[in-house]
Formats: C-alpha cells, structure tokens, sequence
C-alpha cells in the first residue's frame, strides 16, 4: 500500500489540490512539506492530533516535516466564522511558542536525512515592512476571491476587520518564503483552512516558483453532535499541567463505540491489518472495550511516555478494585480522585458513614448505613463493615489519600490534610 494509499483507507485526505499530482509528489522520492500551528494559547490539545499525527506518518515515509510555529499569525489569529479572535502581547504570544515547539517534539525526530525542523513565521514576517508587504504579497490577491470565501462572505454583513480579512495573506506568504528558504512543495492542514492554503498555492504559482500540493483532513467530530476534544471541564490539552495524563487516558477511553475506529484510522499507527482485526474483535465483544483501550494506551503513551500510560492503565483498574492503589504514585492518584471528585478534609477524619453521605456516593447517611449493611462499600478496596468507625491515618495512601467506593463503578477520593 503506497502512502496515499494508506492516507486515503485513514479517511485522512478530504480535498487535495490535485490528487495524481498529490500522489506522484509522494511517491517520487522524498520532499518537503509544512504544517503549521498557530500559538493561541499555552498548549496543543487534542484537537491538533489529527495534523500532528499526520506530519508523522509522512516522515516516517521518508518525507521533510517543516513544523511552523505562528509566532506572527499567532499575535493576528485566523478567521472565525463569527467573531474576532482576541489578539495576544507579543511577549506571550512568544512563550506560547517555545511551549508548543517543545509539545511538537516526541512526535517527529529530528535526525536522519528527513529529519524535521522547527520553523517561526516571525522570522521573515517580522522584519518586513507594511510597504514591502502590500507590494510583493498583495498585489498578488485578487479581492473578488477573497471576498467569495465563505468565512468572509459571512462576516460582511456583520462586520469582519481589515485583520481577519488579510489573514490569508500571511499564511500564504509563509508557503512561498518555505518554498523559497526550504524548498517546501507541500501544505496541509485541517478542512476548515482549505480556503487558506489553496490561496498560499495559487500565490507560490503567481511569484513563479513552485509546482507546490496541497491537500487538507476532514474536521473530526462526535457521533453525538458535539466538538471532538471537548470535555465537560473544557479542551484536553497535551500539557500534562493543563490536562493530566489519567485525564487524558480517560478521555480516550470513554470514545463512544460509534467514533472509536475512526479515531483508530486517524491517531493509531497500527497497520490497517491490525486495525480491521481490532474492529472485528470489538464488534464481536462491544462490552470489553478492545478499541478504546488500545487507542488510549497508543496515544497516552505517544504524548506522555509508556510510565504515564501505565500508572492510567494501573488506576483505572486500581480504583475499581482489579489492582493495588498502593503501587500508584501520588500525582496519578491525585489526578484520578479529582477527576471522580474529592473531598478535602483537616483536623479530625469523620467515620465512613459521614465520608460516604459527603462524598456524593449515597444520599444520606441511613443510605450509608444500609450500603455498608450490605456490603456494597469500600475504602482503598477493602470492604467496610462498621459504618461509625473512623478510618485510621495510617491508612491513607501516600499519607493523604483514600478511595471511597460504592459497588463496582463508583468511586470519589478523600484527601486529608492533616
């Protein structure tokens, strides 16, 4: 199966400029291509997966990645459907640079002949004038097309700026001048900037250089209707400071049984073998949750390393009682409880049935009662028997934690601080 191949069977190429050229370019030997990422915040989320993921697949087939960090486009930001983008300092726009050209890293190796290198727009953005930039950029943009683009022609009537009309010049500058500098014949990026790369083509053609490609992947989104990568406490960012590693895991791990096995084509670097015997395996044992698990493991261990993959494997099991919480490390632990939801507790600990009732876990505390009765409640996986008993410190994990659990899906953390 050639690249292409590969690409198309991944539902990754949506539109392509010209796809026999596309796939004669990919296919003659090694060339150079570009994807970029604009710094708007202080961190790749999952979201920008699907252009990361695919600057890999293309190295790993012997081709150049040239990863642009927008350190100009990213003090404009690109055009919304509806609205501004509000513009950031400078001086953060620049942190926000060296923090995901860092995230970038494990993902390409910048080693061998192919080896990728890491690109700002800033460096040829900024020391042109507005003069030169009208001059040599924009007598090159018709504007009857710009103003046919859809993004624009939505915003005319309720407004659009000056700044977010011109942002496809900027980007199409950055393909010539990596074309120029670089030698760059390909571009890609997600659906939504088809618009803006096929300008950047048709501007590499009109200074008289290329033949360049483009081709674009489709936008990912839910099977229920709402935004890939979105979660209820917001995006899930790739900085394990802003999203934890067991979130992260979980996040994966909780893909419905409809958009698991586009996610697998998508982010999973398992061949299409692997992938279809996975899918057939899922199909025939839904319950078991084959996919998910080898999806969240794949990726987890991509983005933070095989250790964080383990410890979320270990406390997914752990906290439900198929595992030792004691082997778990305090950041994990702490990550998973307050993702469930943890009480915070000082002076003295109150007895289980009191911890249960605040925890959320019962409605009140005869409820309590009847639970422990029962045998339905657990602390650090050990079955409660005397609900008025009070739980000992040297019984805390790490010195701090215990994990209250109600049957075998419900769980909520206690952290005791002293």
């Amino acid at each position: 199966m050639t690249l292409v191949d590969d690409l198309t069977w991944r539902g990754l190429i949506q539109d392509s400029t010209d796809p026999a050229a596309l796939a004669g370019a990919l296919t003659g030997g090694s060339i150079t291509f570009y994807v970029g990422f604009d710094p708007t915040a202080a961190s790749l989320h999952v979201g920008h997966l699907m252009q990361v993921m695919t600057a890999r697949r293309l190295q790993q087939a012997g081709h150049r990645p040239l990863l642009l960090v927008g350190g100009a486009t990213g003090q404009i930001g690109d055009p919304r459907e509806s609205s501004e983008r509000s513009l950031n300092p400078p001086e953060v726009v620049q942190g926000w640079v060296e923090r995901i050209r860092a995230q970038l890293s494990p993902f390409v190796t910048y080693e061998g002949d192919n080896a990728a290198t890491l690109v700002n727009n800033l460096d040829w953005t900024g020391p042109t004038s507005v003069i030169e930039f009208l001059r040599d950029v924009g007598k090159h943009f018709p504007i009857n097309k710009m103003l046919a683009r859809d993004v624009v022609k939505n915003r005319l009537e309720s407004g659009i700026s000056f700044t977010e009309f011109a942002y496809q010049l900027l980007q199409s500058n950055d393909f010539y001048q990596l074309h120029v500098r670089h030698d760059c014949a390909l571009q890609f990026g997600g659906s939504d900037q088809w618009g803006n790369i096929t300008a950047g083509v048709d501007f590499v053609r009109r200074r008289g250089a290329g033949p360049v490609h483009a081709f674009v992947t489709p936008l990912v989104l839910k099977a229920d209707g709402t935004k890939f990568g979105k979660t209820e406490g917001g995006a899930v960012w790739l900085d394990p400071e802003m999203t934890t590693p067991y979130a992260f895991y979980q996040f994966w791990i909780n893909s419905d049984d409809r958009d698991v096995n586009n996610y697998l084509r998508y982010f999973s670097f398992k061949s299409r073998e692997e992938l279809e015997e996975l899918e057939k395996a899922t199909a025939e044992r839904p319950q078991a949750r084959l996919a998910q698990r080898a999806l969240a493991h794949e990726i987890t261990a991509l983005v933070h390393g095989e250790e964080e993959a383990s410890q979320a494997i270990a406390a997914s099991q752990a906290l439900f009682g198929r595992g030792s919480l004691e082997e778990l490390s305090p950041s994990t632990l702490e990550a998973a409880l307050s993702e469930a939801g943890m009480l915070t507790f000082r002076g003295e600990l109150p007895s289980f049935t009191t911890l249960l009732k605040e925890s959320g876990l019962v409605a009140s505390a005869n409820e309590a009662r009847r639970t422990i009765n029962e045998g339905g409640a657990y602390v650090n996986n050990e079955r409660i028997t005397d609900g008025d008993a009070v739980p000992a410190v040297s019984s805390l994990l790490h010195g701090k934690f215990l994990v209250l659990r109600r049957g075998k899906k419900s769980f909520a953390g206690v952290a005791y601080d002293g």
